[in-house]
């Protein structure tokens, strides 16, 4: 084609870590990939005493998946924290719901992975591969058929390719742009992320409580273990809470973490500034349009409580690597029998994980006093060691 243009077997607009990782398996996969994005990804500023706030729990299954792609090992192992079990209070129950990992012959449930390091380990390795990246070249245009995809990019430069990959979040331009309807819950709740250091050793546990905010609305607060006996926070409480605990001093909000959990650790010291953002469930029933794939945030997004967006979003590409490794030779790879398997097994997986996120989230919401008892005698009993089991294998699953 001409200098201005560029055909491609496998076009991905979105440079978060989904994006990223995506042009990584698909260049592994023997395609040819660009990845475009209006901005240049920042390459992280990684400070040896300063973790960032923003953390994944990452399942053993995609760490794996991240290993074969050589993305994990370029992670350093001193800042990878690991969950070798977790504990889950109700909000009358004294006793936690315990899972280990021990329970299902696993080493570990997951691990605890900084933002930041995550980006720049997938970067380097998008580098290394010399796979081809338009960075600061934003979106202008896009149409699609079922045999090809045309982008037109601000710069002038048209790339045809047989697959469009949109990674480029909730607010996905691509989504937008052909009209693909998008479902939205807010759940009218804030998730404050921050770091502390702890005084007694937290064991490598993930603890998580249900409980209820000054406002009388669900709060659900997890403590997620990181090495060096630091823990990184993630509390989901409603909007006019997370205002509230927001506006106290540090010594004040550390004193009300400290609190919620029970003092389950110890003191507490804040060791950055705590961040908010705004959480909502969206999904869309429509995965795939002609030859355009929605994958991560583009598709989904998902309550945190489980720490699982990011897992859901790197299933998305492997399933889809999956699915096009075992086609066959005659079958292009926007074939519609191939993405129509790709769409149901990614609903599928979807809506498992809606059961666990979004409804928990409704369990716990209810002020019912019925379902409020309930679920505190539901917690307690699910302390039983062949249904534990079950649980801890689909947490590692995942």
């Amino acid at each position: 084609m001409s200098g201005n243009s560029l055909r491609m077997d496998v076009a991905i607009v979105g440079t978060g870590l989904v994006g990223l990782a995506a042009a990584v398996a698909m260049h592994q996969a023997g395609y040819s990939v660009v990845l475009v994005d209006g901005k240049t990804p920042a390459q992280a500023d990684l400070i040896e005493d300063v973790w960032d706030t923003r953390i994944y729990a990452i399942s053993p299954k995609n760490a794996q998946w991240l290993s074969g792609l050589g993305v994990w090992q370029r992670l350093n192992p001193a800042r990878i924290g690991e969950m070798q079990a977790m504990e889950i209070f109700g909000d009358a129950t004294q006793v936690p719901l315990a899972l280990f990992a021990s329970d299902a012959n696993a080493d570990n449930l997951g691990f605890i992975v900084e933002a930041k390091a995550l980006m720049q380990a997938l970067l380097k390795q998008v580098e290394a591969l010399g796979i081809q990246t338009m960075f600061d070249s934003p979106c202008q245009a896009v149409s699609t058929t079922p045999s090809k995809a045309t982008l037109l990019l601000a710069n002038s430069i048209t790339i045809e390719s047989t697959l469009l990959l949109a990674a480029d979040g909730s607010h996905s331009w691509l989504r937008q742009q052909l009209n693909i309807p998008m479902q939205q819950k807010p759940y009218a709740q804030t998730a404050i992320v921050a770091n502390f250091k702890v005084e007694i050793p937290h064991a490598n546990i993930a603890r998580q409580w249900f409980s209820l905010d000054a406002e009388g609305k669900n709060s659900i607060l997890a403590w997620l273990p990181l090495p060096d006996n630091i823990i990184s926070i993630v509390w989901s409480v409603s909007t006019k809470a997370a205002v509230a605990l927001l506006a106290l001093s540090n010594d004040d909000f550390t004193r009300q973490v400290l609190e919620a959990g029970g003092a389950a650790l110890g003191n507490m010291k804040l060791i950055n500034t705590a961040a908010a953002f705004q959480l909502s469930l969206q999904k869309t029933n429509t995965l795939v349009q002609d030859c355009l794939v929605l994958v991560g945030d583009a598709a989904h997004q998902v309550h945190p409580m489980a720490g699982q967006g990011v897992n859901l979003g790197f299933r998305d590409v492997l399933d889809l690597v999956a699915i096009l490794k075992v086609k066959n030779q005659y079958q292009a790879i926007n074939d519609s029998s191939l993405l129509r398997r790709y769409t149901r097994l990614r609903k599928a997986d979807l809506l498992n994980m809606l059961l666990l996120t979004d409804g928990l989230y409704q369990l716990f919401e209810s002020e019912n006093a019925l379902v409020q008892k309930a679920k505190n005698l539901g917690l307690s009993a699910t302390n039983q060691q062949f249904i534990k089991k079950i649980l801890v294998k689909k947490a590692i699953s995942l």
